[in-house]
């Protein structure tokens, strides 16, 4: 399965497959893996493993063991039904469609954003129509107990202040850039990330005081950060939408693994997670 979204967001959906009571998602196994596309196809191929391709969540040390109970509940689904496997390939949305343009095996595609999953369908990847299965929005991440004191967007422009952005090539950049246009506000970052977790580590690890990420972001930090909410009228909320690529090896599997997650249970476990209902 290939999303564009980070481990934590992803857990959701690996908690929703162990949940699933029946069909054909009852019990699978997830293979939390960065998808080497040449690596892995031959094995793919072999086994009928569905292909999830998802940028959901931060990919940090925390949300891998905030997973461990998602992974248990894998195992025992794995021992009643050995032959089914899940195999989740996490990276940024735009690095997902670029593998899978470039032919890596991909049943399902989760993007972070509608652009990302438009430069997919306009390839005509696609497999039916996309449909979005949750909602995200914006939070301003900075450390435990908010030392410096930032109350909103317009305290990012102080130059004491070292702030990291996303690159606006990533769903976390072209968030934040709207942001800032919205409220008006010039912020010159310290740096610029090409994924969401370059700016949770660095806000974590104290190299800086301050970024703008997904609410789900904070969420997976713990209690290495806090995040501090945008004024609703400048945040911008984001699609999740999801797909049956055209060349699933899997189809059926993979359009069950779709139905489920917009389903009414799988989105009582995104809002579980954080996310917000399409």
């Amino acid at each position: 399965i290939r999303s564009g979204a980070s481990l934590h967001e992803a857990e959701a959906i690996v908690s929703g497959l162990a949940e699933a009571s029946s069909g054909a998602l009852s019990a699978v196994r997830a293979r939390l893996v960065e998808l080497d596309p040449e690596r892995r196809a031959a094995e793919i191929q072999e086994q009928g493993a569905l292909v999830v391709c998802a940028r959901l969540a931060a990919e940090t040390q925390g949300d891998a063991m905030k997973a461990s109970e998602e992974r248990a509940l894998l195992e025992r689904a794995h021992a009643e039904s050995p032959d089914a496997t899940v195999t989740f390939n996490f990276a940024g949305s735009g690095d997902l469609v670029t593998q899978i343009t470039e032919g890596a095996p991909a049943d399902v595609f989760v993007s972070a954003d509608d652009s990302n999953m438009t430069t997919l369908t306009d390839a005509g990847l696609e497999r039916g129509d996309p449909v979005v299965i949750a909602r995200n929005t914006f939070q301003i991440i900075v450390e435990p107990g908010n030392p410096t004191g930032i109350a909103g967007v317009a305290d990012l422009a102080d130059p004491g202040l070292i702030v990291v952005l996303c690159a606006d090539t990533v769903p976390c950049g072209k968030g934040a850039a709207t942001i800032l246009e919205n409220a008006g506000v010039a912020v010159t970052p310290k740096s610029l990330e090409d994924k969401v977790k370059g700016v949770v580590t660095k806000v974590t690890a104290g190299e800086a005081d301050a970024g703008i990420v997904f609410v789900t972001d904070v969420a997976a930090a713990g209690d290495r950060a806090e995040g501090v909410d945008i004024a609703a009228d400048v945040n911008v909320i984001s699609n999740y939408p999801i797909v049956v690529t055209k060349d699933a090896p899997n189809p059926d599997t993979a359009q069950a693994f779709v139905d489920f997650v917009a389903s009414d249970a799988g989105q009582a476990i995104l809002l579980k997670y954080g996310f917000l209902a399409p």
